[in-house]
């Protein structure tokens, strides 16, 4: 069912459905790179990420900082081959509820820089938990393993 508030919002209704794919792809892509970076950082500074681990009291911080990375990996590589997509989806929800409720606790923080810091990364990984739940619902797309796989 197509629904615009404005007839003039028809040119973009058409552009999203005849785009579709590609900006399946797009957004898949878009929502791993953030997991992508984190990875990257994690594994080229382990030491650093162990320490804010540490920092934050999480039990068994080492484990965490291991398991972080191999999710994080997962996630990417999921997400951008579109390879188990939905499942991704529902993985990058749970991951980054964990990740904000023990590193994002914003309203732990004095006012000022630090609250305001984190504040801004609560917000978004709000954002990545609804980039999630779009990708949950439209699947990979046809530019995507899921698809492949289905059709062989």
């Amino acid at each position: 069912m197509k629904c615009s508030s404005h007839p003039l919002l028809s040119t973009a209704d058409g552009f999203a459905t005849n785009s579709a794919d590609v900006l399946i792809l797009l957004a898949r892509v878009l929502l791993a790179w953030v997991f992508v970076g984190v990875a990257y950082g994690s594994a080229i500074n382990f030491a650093g990420s162990l320490g804010y681990f540490t920092s934050l009291k999480v039990p068994a911080p080492l484990l965490f900082t291991s398991a972080a990375l191999f999710f994080e990996i997962l996630l990417s590589a999921g997400l951008i081959l579109g390879l188990g997509t939905r499942y991704c989806a529902i993985l990058t929800i749970v991951f980054v509820v964990v990740a904000t409720a023990i590193a994002h606790r914003y309203w732990e923080y004095p006012a000022g820089a630090q609250q305001i810091a984190q504040y801004t990364n609560f917000l978004k990984n709000i954002s990545i938990i609804g980039g999630a739940l779009a990708i949950f619902v439209t699947g990979g797309g046809r530019y995507s393993l899921d698809c492949a796989l289905a059709r062989s």
